[in-house]
Parts: structure tokens; C-alpha cells; sequence
């Protein structure tokens, strides 16, 4: 690995606070309609969560144990721990502050009221002592804190209260713990619409839990636990077993990160929290307002449309479009004539993708469907039940299922056995690599013999993410790249050491040694680079994309997340540029273009983000884009992207962020929607 001087990188776990102190500003943003808002801080606050149960909780092992090494900025554990804990002290008394103090009063004007217990009317407070009695006591399990009942266990991401209680025979104050259980709502309805945060309703009814006793008060907690369990699959015996394991491992992990309390709690009961929790008074955080507001997406269910963007209805191109002489497109058909880009949500995933695995699992031509599962879905997955319709009809279907996607895991581990008991041929790919690339295959028979179709693409076979993620795939029926996933798919399957690839760049083989190639090419005067990625992070990239602005090429970078290069230094990266786009959909395709000699322009379209675990830890593919239509298609989004006046944040030299034309009319993904909608009505010539 590169070891870049110090200077020369961002700190990678303060540059990803960064990323969500932009999301926190998009809840500030009063032009958005407020539920949109509060969907942002949901987010905010969701995105905090892991980034404490995995990034922190890591570098809280390192610490324990004893572990050296610095940050690629030059920072010890501790010195990064530190300045973790001043960044998010900053940004989460900035949530606060939005939520308590613009946010609550503007929704409350706007007719969605979220009251506190003790504001209610008498008719208010009868149906919550309604609910209370029927649907919430009888699932409460008040502990007692004492001699004689230890400070109980406190599950990971659980909202608690901690009751004092007086004794009025002993005279004695007693302390114990209210769990909130998960299974209840967050918010109570009322039949005015008014909701209630269903802890209050607890609070306000705790002497129901302790009779004959004196509450005294009560204040509540949250807790954050590390659930980043390291898996060595080189000595696992049963992949699925050891998995489980894992989560039983993190529903019971006994190291608190964080201990969230509610302003006011009193100094010596904050001490008892800490100290039968075991955390640092570095790992306190008060809060003011509400804890975990990760619960507002319940908010944004509401059926209120006039405080939510307009709904977007993903378009269908010409060429997957249903045409009056048929039921359904022929989509093997259409592939022959030629290859089809798709770019999510603009266009419809259920059209093209679901269509496609769909279609081969009907087609009584087809032989074989291999497919890549790295974040399925919920309860109803179209995907999957086509895979299950094609074994089931005697095709040959294999999935290679990424059992260790973190916080997937559960799902995945679920639908591998329902596809097991269908026929499938599930395998969980290569020992110690994740599989993350987003792959299928489907083996025909046709007219002139066997024909192979493909799909490669930057995001999962997932029809709900497919809605919130941008991404872009590809359809094609060139040989080339099939024979490229068939050998991929036998090195996911079995046992191979193959490397070579007609086409695809394929990591950790040779994507890394590829793109470091690519972008010394471009590394002189007048060479031309664009990277759209989730985050970069990997020293060796960035040192080639040092040197390619030092050798006179120009460099534009749009990140959506981490980014621990330092554009625009003195000396180092002039040429460069960062910037990164958020906004309804979240943007995670990764597109990479080079100006290319004459031979013309080069681009590439993959699962890989520009990190040491993905390109060395990762089975990944990035598949290149030939068809000059389909290169204008993603040349059109880059140049979209990076459209001057565009509403965008930039990275400073400095390593801040600042927010470019905030109050641009039309936003980065407003102008991709009108462009989706021309093109499925025939205005476009760059393809579908």
C-alpha cells in the first residue's frame, strides 16, 4: 500500500462527517418541503449511527488493544478518536437546533404537530391512556437497579428511560430502567393528527409500572454498540453458521460507543450510565429535543404530498417500451441490435432490469441464469422470485450471495435458503473477498447456437434501493463481455485463478494496475479525467491523480462521500477539482472517463469505489462503454454533474466544503429528470 507524506490527505473518518454535516444541511434548507427535511435529518442521524457502531467502535479496538500506526493524515488513534468526538458534539447540536427550533414550529404550522404529552387537552390525554393500557403495558418491563438486580443489559440503538423512584416506607431513592420497546411506533397518532413521541406517553404513565412507590423523574438514554465483528473466513467451516454468529455477536456486543442523554439529566445519574456502561465521559453526548431522530422517516409516511417533492414516475426508453403489437418486449431481441444503457431511478428498474432476469426465466430458449445478490430486499423481491420460477421450470440458475454485506446480512442469509430449497445453486463466492460487483448472465440458445446477454452495473438487484439510488447499468448481448462473466462467474463458483479479461476490469486482479494506467495516460498536458464515485480514499489513486494534475492534465472529481484528496493545493493539484452532489436520490454510480488518444475517449461504468477494500479486498467488474450513443448518454450525465451553476458543494484546499449556487432554481437531478422524460418521448439521440 502507498503511504502518501503527511499533508498530502484528508483524514478519511473526519471527511465522512463531513459528508453528513451536507446532508444535515440539506434538513436546514427551508426551500425544501418540510417532510423532505425531515426526512434529511432521519438520515443524518441513521448515517450517524453506523458510522459509531463500525468507524468509532474501530477505533476504539485499536485503542484497547494497543494497536500503532497513524491515519493516512499523520493522526494517532487517539488524536482521531478526539477530534471524532469534537466534530460530532458540533454537528449534533446543529441537528438540535434544526429540529427544536425551525423544524418543530414549522411543521406545526403546517398542521403535522408533534406535542409533548404535557400540552395535551383532556380528550388527548384519554385516548393515549387508551392506547397506553391496551397496546403498551402489557409489553413494558420496568427493572430495578440494586443489590439485588444488577444493571441490566442495554440492547444496541434501544431508547431507555432511567427512572429514580423514592420508597415512601424505606425513605430510600431507588433507580430503574424502562426499555421503549422497538415493536411500538415512535409517534402516536392522536385523531386530530397530532402525534405524541410514545416515550412520553411512557414517561407520563410510569407510576402504572411502579405502584406505591414515588417517581420521582425520569430521563432518557440511547445507546450505541460496536457491531463491527471481524469474520476470518479461511477458518470457517459453515460460512452461514459463523454469520449468525456474528449476529447474535452484535445483538449482545458488550462495548458501548455512545451514550446519547437528554438535556437536564442530572450529573450523578449521567455518572451511573457511564459507569455501569463502561464508556468514556468523552462518549457522552447531551442532547437537546428528542433522541434518535432516525425515527422521523415514520413522519415522512404521512399522506401529506404538498410537503414532499413531486412524486417521480421512473420512464421507460423506446427500446424496452411495450409497443401495441406485442404483450412484452423482446428484450433478447432488442439486445441483439445492439447494447441498452439504463440509468436509475430516471429509468424504470422494474422495465429493464427486473425485465430482463424476468424474460430469461420465461424464455424456454434460455439455459442459464447467474446472478450477484449483494443487498436483496425485503419481504417481496421480483428478482428472486424469478430466479425461483426459473429453477423451478428446470433452467439452470446460480446466485452468488454476499451472506457478510454488512447489515444485510440477516435478509440475505433468509433468502439463500428459500433460493436453496427452490434449486437454486447458491454459493457465497470467493473465501476472504466480498463479492460487491453487480452482475448477471443469462446463457440462450438461439438460431446461430449459444448467445450470452449480460447486465453490469453500479448498483444492487434491489427494486426498493432501485428507487432511491442513482445508478447506471448495462444490457448487452456481446460476446466479449459474456465470455468475460462467464469466467468471472466460474471463479465465484468454484475453483479458478483466472485473471484475464477480454474486457471487464476486474478487481483484485487487475482493476487497480488498469485505472493507475488509464490515469497515467492522461498525465500530460491536455489530458482529461473524470471519476464519479461513492468515496476516494485509496492513497495510490490519489498520488496518480497528483501527478496527473502536476503533468498538466485536468482533473474533475464528483464524490459523493469521503474524499481524502486535497484539490486545488499549490504545487501538488491545481488541476483538480472536487465536488459532490446529494440531494433526493442518492447518487451512487460510479462512471469513469479518460480523454483517451485517438483511438477516441475511454469510459467505464462499475461497482468499485476508489478504496483500498474495494480494489483489494473486493471481487469487483467495471465494464468499459463502447457504443459511441451510449458514451454520449454518460457524457451526458458527467456534464450535467458538473454543470457551473449547478447546486453543488465544493472541496476547498483547505478541506472544507462550501456550497456552490444554493439557490440554483433547478437542481442536478431535476435537470436529469426532464432529460429522462424527453428521451422516453422520443426527443434523444444519445441511446437508451
Amino acid at each position: 500500500m502507498v503511504v502518501s507524506p503527511p499533508g498530502r490527505l484528508f483524514n478519511r473518518e473526519l471527511s465522512w462527517l463531513d459528508f453528513n454535516a451536507r446532508v444535515l444541511e440539506l434538513g436546514r434548507d427551508s426551500r425544501l418541503p418540510l417532510l423532505e427535511r425531515a426526512k434529511f435529518l432521519a438520515i443524518f442521524s441513521r448515517n450517524l449511527d453506523e458510522f459509531f457502531q463500525v468507524r468509532v467502535a474501530a477505533l476504539k479496538e485499536q485503542l484497547s488493544m494497543g494497536a500503532g500506526g497513524l491515519s493516512s493524515d499523520g493522526r494517532s488513534t487517539r488524536t482521531q478518536l478526539r477530534a471524532v468526538r469534537q466534530r460530532v458534539a458540533d454537528i449534533v447540536r446543529v441537528q438540535s437546533d434544526v429540529f427544536t427550533d425551525e423544524l418543530l414550529p414549522a411543521l406545526r404550522e403546517a398542521g403535522v404537530c408533534i406535542v409533548h404529552h404535557g400540552e395535551l387537552e383532556t380528550g388527548g390525554h384519554a385516548h393515549l391512556d387508551r392506547l397506553f393500557e391496551e397496546r403498551i403495558f402489557p409489553v413494558l418491563t420496568p427493572l430495578a437497579v440494586d443489590p439485588a438486580h444488577p444493571f441490566p443489559y442495554i440492547s444496541n440503538l434501544s431508547l431507555n428511560l432511567v427512572v429514580v423512584i423514592n420508597d415512601p416506607v424505606q425513605h430510600s431513592p431507588r433507580i430503574a430502567r424502562v426499555k421503549v420497546p422497538p415493536l411500538l411506533p415512535r409517534f402516536l397518532e392522536l385523531p386530530d393528527d397530532h402525534v405524541v413521541p410514545v416515550e412520553q406517553v411512557i414517561a407520563a404513565r410510569l407510576q402504572a409500572l411502579f405502584p406505591g412507590m414515588d417517581v420521582v423523574a425520569h430521563y432518557a438514554f440511547r445507546v450505541t454498540r460496536n457491531t463491527d465483528f471481524a469474520l476470518n473466513e479461511d477458518e470457517v467451516d459453515d460460512l452461514l453458521e459463523a454469520v449468525e454468529t456474528v449476529l447474535r455477536l452484535r445483538r449482545l456486543s458488550p462495548r458501548a460507543v455512545r451514550l446519547e442523554v437528554e438535556a437536564g439529566m442530572p450529573e450523578h445519574i449521567r455518572d451511573l450510565l457511564v459507569r455501569e456502561l463502561e464508556v468514556e465521559a468523552a462518549d457522552v453526548y447531551t442532547v437537546r429535543g428528542l433522541l434518535d431522530l432516525g425515527s422521523l422517516w415514520s413522519l415522512y409516511d404521512l399522506d401529506r404530498p404538498e410537503l414532499k417533492l413531486p412524486r417521480w414516475t421512473p420512464v421507460t426508453g423506446p427500446r424496452l417500451a411495450v409497443r401495441e403489437s406485442e404483450q412484452a418486449p423482446d428484450i433478447f431481441a432488442s439486445l441483439d441490435r445492439g447494447d441498452i444503457l439504463v440509468h436509475h431511478p430516471y429509468d424504470s428498474f422494474a422495465t429493464s432490469v427486473e425485465a430482463f432476469i424476468d424474460h430469461a426465466a420465461r424464455d424456454p430458449q434460455v439455459l442459464a441464469i447467474k446472478q450477484t445478490l449483494y443487498r436483496t430486499s425485503g419481504d417481496e423481491s421480483p428478482i428472486i422470485r424469478s430466479l425461483i420460477s426459473a429453477a423451478e421450470s428446470g433452467k439452470q440458475v446460480v446466485a452468488v450471495i454476499e451472506v457478510t454485506a454488512r447489515f444485510d446480512e440477516e435478509a440475505n442469509i433468509g433468502w439463500a435458503r428459500i433460493l436453496e430449497e427452490a434449486g437454486v445453486h447458491v454459493v457465497y463466492g470467493v473465501v476472504g473477498l466480498k463479492t460487491h460487483a453487480k452482475i448477471a448472465l443469462v446463457v440462450r440458445r438461439s438460431n446461430g447456437g449459444i448467445r450470452r446477454y449480460s447486465h453490469v452495473s453500479t448498483g444492487n438487484y434491489n427494486p426498493s434501493t432501485a428507487t432511491l439510488y442513482e445508478d447506471v447499468g448495462l444490457l448487452s448481448a456481446d460476446p466479449e463481455l459474456g465470455a468475460d462473466l462467464t469466467d468471472l462467474f466460474n471463479v465465484l463458483t468454484g475453483y479458478s485463478r483466472h485473471s484475464r479479461y477480454r474486457k471487464l476490469l476486474v478487481a483484485p486482479v487487475s482493476m487497480r494496475l488498469a485505472l493507475l494506467a488509464l490515469i497515467r495516460a492522461e498525465s500530460v498536458p491536455g489530458g482529461r479525467i473524470i471519476l464519479k464515485v461513492n468515496n476516494l480514499v485509496d492513497p495510490e489513486i490519489i498520488e496518480s491523480l497528483y501527478a496527473a494534475s502536476a503533468s498538466g492534465a485536468d482533473v474533475d472529481l464528483i464524490v459523493r462521500g469521503i474524499c481524502c484528496l486535497a484539490p486545488g493545493v499549490e504545487g501538488l493539484s491545481e488541476r483538480i477539482r472536487v465536488r459532490s452532489i446529494l440531494g433526493r436520490f442518492l447518487e451512487h454510480s460510479r462512471i469513469f472517463y479518460f480523454a483517451g488518444d485517438e483511438s477516441g475517449p475511454k469510459y467505464f461504468l462499475g461497482s468499485a469505489d476508489l478504496m483500498p477494500r474495494n480494489l483489494d479486498r473486493r471481487v469487483e467488474a467495471a465494464v468499459p462503454i463502447a457504443e459511441p450513443a451510449l458514451q454520449r448518454r454518460l457524457k451526458e450525465i458527467l456534464d450535467v454533474d458538473l454543470e457551473e451553476g449547478a447546486a453543488a458543494w465544493l472541496l476547498r484546499p483547505d478541506g472544507s466544503w462550501v456550497r456552490n449556487a444554493p439557490d440554483a432554481a433547478r437542481s442536478t437531478q431535476q435537470r436529469l429528470q426532464e432529460l429522462a422524460l424527453l428521451r422516453s418521448a422520443g426527443h434523444d439521440d444519445t441511446g437508451d
